[in-house]
């Protein structure tokens, strides 16, 4: 069964940081070699942050390079996105997203996605 399930959002002023969760089920973490982070605002599009795929290849957006970092944890099958300097633009729902993807980017289409974790950054 594909289970992703976020946690770590909250509120933060603007300079702070946050670490995202994602706990996926044995049978995701095990199955899908490419993961993701997604982000969508209130009447934005949705945006692809980092991914994770084979090998530990990421790939980043230019708007988080440098700020983000996408990890994995194998031993707790859990994906974490650690959030530095946030900015008040960084404010979305934060979704994790699993697949098996030719080619995992951070702006991938993904079948598989969590229900999210709200992040809000103040000035």
């Amino acid at each position: 069964q594909v289970r992703l399930v976020e946690s770590g959002g909250g509120s933060v002023q603007a300079g702070g940081s946050l670490r995202l969760s994602c706990a996926a089920s044995t049978y995701t973490y095990s199955f899908y070699h490419c993961f993701g982070w997604f982000r969508q605002a209130p009447g934005k599009e949705r945006e692809g942050v980092p991914s994770i795929g084979r090998g530990d290849r990421t790939d980043y957006s230019d708007s988080v390079k440098g700020r983000f970092t996408i990890s994995k944890d194998n031993a707790k099958n859990t994906l974490y996105l650690q959030m530095n300097s946030l900015k008040p633009e960084d404010t979305a729902m934060y979704y994790c997203a699993a697949d098996n993807l030719i080619y995992c980017y951070s702006d991938s289409e993904f079948d598989h996605w969590g229900q999210g974790t709200q992040v809000t950054v103040s000035p």
